[in-house]
């Protein structure tokens, strides 16, 4: 079982880090201000042994100091001066007083020392560079002379004797017990931490309550608003007006919360465009029903008619297309075939689609002379009227006699037809086109003559056929419509469509369908 990790929130991090930062400032000022306390302390000793030094040298005779370097034999003033520095001693709270004399064998030989008699020797523990320097030259040692020894931990002072021909004869030390220096330092530690804790708790509770106030606890409302917002997006929470900080913590509050009122303008925009979009797509479910009840859907239309076989399909590439197909009977012996294509997609192009089809069908079936170029004629200067739209429908229209196979058809800028005679193979049929209905008024068409035989078959279509487009951007083509037609000869008219339609399928796949795709096929018998 896997433990759930613990989660630090912004008020603990932010409570941590104030607590770690005034511990590490309060770590930092002690050991700064002991080290400058320390060497402060060193000196301040250090120049104390030295004024006891120098009022030692004033009180005492030189010469003598000189004399006694030679002989190491006390006498009367050997004796005066003992007690004099004794004296000094103690009332100097000097740990040691003496004046010896070193030698290059890092030794040095007491004159006076206030534990052993004159002439005792003892090794140097000091630096003996800077003693042996300051005996040659006659000067101060430059640095302190801090050591540990047998006798403890000092800091000495030192000071040349000097006599009256000038001569360097001996060293006075004024030896100070370090300990002293090292309880006073840590006084000072001591109070400097307990007056920085002071101080720094301070600092620690008012910087802590003002992040809370202007910080942590505006950011935790936002979160809290954010959180809210997040689960229940219908409504806004106005909590964030109270934060008042003045800064970029106030500009961000108020960011967002315009931003939850944009989320919330944008959701209820977006439920009633989807609720329009709902509308519109079942009213186009509607219009896509319609239109296919508009077009011949029942197979075999004529079931009784044994001298011909008619099938066609429209499959749109929107909910509703501008393509459509029809086919009807004028009377006992003659049959109307129309395969058309309205310009644009979607509805308009549906709406100008109902009303050419229409104006065909009633104009056919009005009488008259079965002439398809005047049908078309008549129907182009119908449909011209109030056009305002500019749109335009190309039309294939044939009327075929029956018992005969004579056929006669007008092309409006129209694909040309495909027909296979008997033991033939599909061909295309070109001849000139005249210009679409629509486009303008007093337009005449052109229609000829055609015959079938039986065994023929006829085939329309219109452009979204040939120029079915896969994701390469190639076309299908009428190459590859005539193969997939020949490919299949002898078959009823509805498998040719199904043949057709399963080519462009397959050179297709997946890419998008931009246009509508409407095919028929007749299939003449002739009086069997």
């Amino acid at each position: 079982m896997q433990l759930k990790k613990h989660k630090w929130g912004i008020n603990r991090k932010a409570l941590a880090a104030i607590i770690v930062f005034t511990l590490l400032i309060n770590a930092s000022m002690c050991v700064c201000g002991s080290y400058i306390f320390d060497r402060v302390i060193q000196r301040i000793y250090n120049e104390r042994g030295y004024v006891v030094a120098n009022i030692i040298l004033k009180q005492i005779d030189h010469d003598k100091i000189a004399e006694y370097s030679k002989t190491w034999k006390a006498d009367d003033y050997y004796d005066l001066m003992v007690d004099y520095l004794k004296y000094i001693q103690e009332c100097s709270d000097a740990a040691y007083i003496y004046i010896g004399v070193p030698y290059e064998d890092k030794t040095i030989k007491y004159i006076y020392d206030s534990g052993s008699e004159i002439g005792f020797v003892d090794p140097i523990a000091a630096s003996f560079d800077e003693v042996w320097n300051s005996f040659k030259n006659g000067k101060r040692p430059d640095s302190y002379l801090v050591r540990h020894s047998k006798y403890g931990f000092l800091t000495s002072s030192c000071l040349p004797v000097i006599d009256s021909m000038g001569n360097v004869v001996a060293l006075l030390f004024v030896d100070t017990n370090m300990e002293i220096i090292q309880s006073t330092i840590l006084k000072y530690l001591l109070n400097m931490c307990i007056v920085a804790t002071f101080l720094l708790a301070i600092f620690c509770v008012l910087h802590w309550n003002y992040m809370n106030q202007n910080l942590i606890k505006p950011i935790m409302l936002i979160r809290k608003n954010v959180k809210q917002f997040s689960e229940d997006t219908s409504s806004i929470d106005n909590s964030l007006s109270t934060i008042t900080t003045r800064d970029e913590v106030e500009d961000l509050a108020m960011a967002i919360g315009k931003m939850e009122k944009t989320i919330v303008e944008y959701i209820e925009d977006i439920k009633n465009i989807t609720a329009e979009k709902e509308r519109i797509s079942a009213e186009l479910n509607v219009a896509t029903q319609i239109q296919a009840d508009m077009l011949p859907s029942i197979f075999p239309p004529f079931p009784n008619r044994k001298e011909f076989d008619i099938f066609a399909t429209m499959t749109p590439a929107k909910e509703v297309g501008g393509d459509f197909y029809d086919f009807f009977l004028i009377d006992d012996d003659h049959i109307a075939l129309v395969m058309a294509d309205v310009s644009g997609k979607g509805v308009p192009a549906a709406l100008f689609m109902v009303i050419a089809k229409t104006l065909i069908k009633n104009r056919t079936l009005m009488g008259g002379e079965l002439s398809p170029a005047q049908i078309l004629m008549d129907v182009n200067d119908q449909l011209c009227e109030n056009n305002k739209s500019d749109l335009f429908v190309t039309v294939w229209f044939a009327i075929i006699e029956i018992s005969t196979g004579k056929g006669i058809a007008a092309n409006a800028g129209h694909e040309h037809p495909v027909l296979k005679r008997k033991g033939g193979v599909f061909e295309l049929q070109k001849y000139k086109h005249s210009p679409a209905v629509a486009t303008m008024e007093g337009i005449r068409f052109r229609e000829h003559e055609f015959i079938l035989y039986p065994g023929d078959e006829l085939f329309v279509y219109t452009d979204g056929v040939p120029e079915a487009t896969n994701k390469e951007n190639e076309l299908f083509g009428d190459e590859r419509l005539l193969y997939a037609m020949n490919n299949n000869p002898d078959v009823s008219a509805k498998e040719i469509l199904g043949c057709v339609k399963n080519s462009i399928d397959d050179f297709v796949k997946d890419a998008p369908q931009f246009d509508d795709i409407t095919m028929m096929c007749f299939v003449y018998s002739g009086d069997n």
